[in-house]
């Protein structure tokens, strides 16, 4: 995301992860945080005051001129097709060879870390094409439920899809391993995984 906080977070990340040497950061309008109109910059209990009022609950209510979460998960989907794009041509036939998912010719298999952090390794052995997206709690949200509802997301072993929706926390990370293919008609996602969610144990214990 462009927004300041998100910034902020993924230039600490740059900073302190020895991986990220050399590393671009792109700074991305699509990964903004959800808008929230008349209630942006509010207190989050001035919103849920105004979701009580309309008989709504405050993660589906939209407030005037805020954006739906249908909106949110279109702009998700945009990012993803910019992505997957830039993705096979940059990397294509470089991401075919040494893949940790065998796939035919014109695949690659992408790690990509939607969060406001980055931790373990879990997931990435072998995967040639890593993605780390900082963004912000709402808009995560939406992008968890289009891999499960729309992309059919396979989730890691005992994981609820509960879990998976509910809020993520403050610098918490998921990880999801993809595999795209170039066809015909352009590049496709042919198979997504879920690696894990909301991790949140690289953060320092509380005293």
């Amino acid at each position: 995301s462009n927004l300041q906080r998100a910034v902020q977070t993924a230039e600490v990340i740059l900073q302190n992860n020895t991986h990220c040497s050399g590393m671009e950061m792109v700074l991305e309008p699509l990964l903004r945080e959800r808008g929230f109109g008349v209630a942006e910059g509010r207190h989050k209990e001035d919103l849920k005051n105004m979701a009580n009022a309309a008989g709504q609950s405050c993660r589906d209510y939209t407030p005037p001129g805020g954006e739906t979460l249908d909106q949110v998960r279109l702009r998700f989907k945009k990012f993803l097709k910019l992505l997957f794009k830039q993705i096979l041509d940059e990397y294509g036939s470089s991401a075919q060879d040494g893949s940790a998912e065998e796939g035919p010719p014109g695949t690659a298999a992408v790690a990509l870390d939607i969060s406001s952090n980055n931790s373990a390794f879990d997931g990435l052995q072998g995967v040639p094409v890593q993605v780390l997206v900082v963004s912000h709690g709402a808009y995560i949200r939406v992008a968890h439920k289009h891999f499960v509802e729309d992309l059919m997301c396979a989730l890691p072993a005992g994981v609820k899809v509960s879990q998976l929706l509910s809020p993520c926390p403050n610098t918490g990370v998921s990880r999801f391993l993809l595999t795209l293919s170039q066809t015909e008609s352009g590049t496709v996602l042919s198979a997504a995984r879920c690696i894990f969610t909301n991790r949140k144990d690289h953060l320092p214990a509380a005293e």
